[in-house]
């Protein structure tokens, strides 16, 4: 049997491997607000399952609390917090971002959960740390219809607040390599029609991604999520990623489309609502499904985004053992 490093080097060269990998990743709300607990929750999910890459799943406030933003825990299915304070008000807070710097207390906090992970971990696992898109962040710093209608009424600004987050994304990044990890999951979630269109994100969310990813550039184990619907998939040629997921089950491009339209790996085949709504039956079945789209070939069996807090024990069991 192959190592669960052996097995994903292997899958994304395209070559034949024992198994199909498989990764899910969730939330760990409550815990995700200290590092140790987080770490040590991050690692219990792992142990338990025993998937063949580790994603370390924070809350997305740890990158932008440093600008003043307040969040908080009110039970969403998805295990994310809501957002309680903005700091973006008016067009011209855009301009008075400061860099933060990887020493900082939230950034530096999730370095730690980083390490504690990484000395936790069996060392021939993957492990890859989230990291969202400098857009992605800006929502979080002003609220989506405020952004949207900032970067339309007034781009000036928001592309030097954009800047300055590219920034402070690059230089985390450099940070976590510096911890040892295998790759990033880098989350984009404004490359879909709904918010905003093709130009508009070539624009807002190209340059400042290419900014961010330049620190990752030489990691093996890179993960591109494009979050939502309607996703503009064509952007992959900007970029420079070994595996690449979104919400196959949901929107363009099915498993088998993507197949031919991406040459690295794909992460799909279940539905979120598959894992908390039906029985282990049907998730066997949509990994089946999965397995035959692709021929088993570069992919990695997964969700279009993070595994449902409500789902159970039962069914993430099935979708790890549907690969064996």
């Amino acid at each position: 049997m192959l190592t669960h490093r052996e097995r994903m080097q292997a899958c994304l060269k395209g070559e034949q491997t024992d198994r199909t990998p498989v990764a899910l990743w969730r939330h760990h709300p409550v815990d995700d607000q200290d590092p140790e607990l987080l770490a040590a929750a991050t690692l219990h999910f792992q142990n338990t399952y025993d998937f063949d890459l580790v994603k370390v799943t924070p809350a997305s406030s740890f990158a932008v609390k440093g600008w003043g933003v307040q969040d908080q825990w009110l039970g969403d299915s998805e295990g994310s917090r809501r957002y309680t304070r903005r700091v973006i008000q008016e067009p011209g807070d855009w301009e008075k971002l400061k860099p933060l710097d990887p020493n900082s207390t939230h950034l530096a906090g999730q370095l730690a959960c980083l390490r504690l992970v990484k000395q936790g971990l069996a060392p021939e696992t993957p492990l890859l740390q989230t990291i969202f898109s400098p857009l992605a962040q800006a929502k979080n710093l002003a609220g989506n219809d405020l952004l949207i209608r900032h970067l339309r009424e007034y781009p000036a600004a928001v592309l030097q607040g954009l800047q300055t987050i590219a920034k402070t994304t690059a230089d985390f990044i450099e940070a976590v390599r510096g911890v040892g990890v295998d790759g990033v999951f880098y989350a984009i979630q404004h490359a879909q029609g709904a918010l905003l269109s093709l130009d508009e994100y070539k624009t807002f969310g190209v340059p400042f991604d290419q900014h961010a990813l330049e620190a990752s550039k030489d990691l093996w184990c890179n993960m591109l999520h494009l979050h939502g619907r309607d996703v503009y998939f064509s952007l992959l040629r900007f970029y420079d990623f070994q595996i690449v997921n979104w919400h196959d089950r949901e929107t363009y491009p099915s498993l088998s489309e993507a197949h031919s339209l991406f040459h690295g790996a794909l992460c799909g085949g279940l539905r979120q609502d598959t894992l908390v709504l039906e029985d282990q039956a049907k998730v066997k079945q949509e990994a089946a499904d999965a397995l035959a789209q692709t021929k088993g070939q570069r992919l990695i069996l997964g969700t279009g985004c993070v595994v449902p807090i409500t789902a159970s024990h039962g069914n993430l069991l099935a979708a790890r053992r549907s690969v064996e």
